[in-house]
């Protein structure tokens, strides 16, 4: 005698269809350049302010991953990237450069090594923050007058809908 099948196999494609339609729950994806904040001619510093005073008071060592910079505020973590060869390196901003400078940041000697710079000397770089809520922050720092070389915007969360795939060999009935 055989079994009617037809119910259980209905119910197991209703199931596969309404599983489907679930959202993936994901981190959203960000458009490569969305925590970009600034593009521009980077050097490094090294031996000559070597255990010297930085100007947030700490004691620069030339051999940590820290970086001068005109504007952001001191303990900000940036990645900063060499445009021509894709290297880069994570530093804390813990020293200013003058106003009148031409480069964008100075790095220290240690992360100028990283980068590759220490026979070019000045290269071109592109500085990122870590996530979107670091771009909220700085907004908040600089408030209504952002300095005008920096590129702050609000990062969006991207809507991907979900892919809908529906296996149409599986008989309905």
């Amino acid at each position: 005698m055989a079994r009617d099948n037809s119910g259980y196999r209905m119910w197991n494609w209703l199931l596969i269809l309404v599983v489907s339609l679930i959202p993936e729950y994901s981190q959203p994806e960000l458009a490569p350049d969305a925590l970009l904040i600034q593009e521009g001619t980077a050097s490094f510093y090294g031996r000559r302010f070597h255990l010297k005073r930085t100007s947030n008071g700490e004691i620069f060592h030339m051999d940590s991953l820290t970086a001068a910079h005109k504007t952001l505020p001191f303990g900000t973590r940036i990645k900063v990237t060499r445009v021509d060869t894709g290297e880069f390196v994570w530093v804390r901003v813990n020293d200013r450069l003058p106003k009148n400078s031409r480069r964008i940041i100075d790095v220290s000697r240690a992360a100028g090594t990283q980068l590759g710079l220490i026979d070019d000397g000045v290269t071109k770089v592109r500085i990122d923050v870590e996530n979107p809520e670091e771009i909220d922050r700085l907004i908040e720092y600089f408030g209504d007058d952002p300095p005008a070389t920096m590129r702050l915007r609000p990062v969006e969360d991207a809507v991907i809908p979900p892919s809908l795939e529906i296996d149409t060999s599986i008989p309905f009935f």
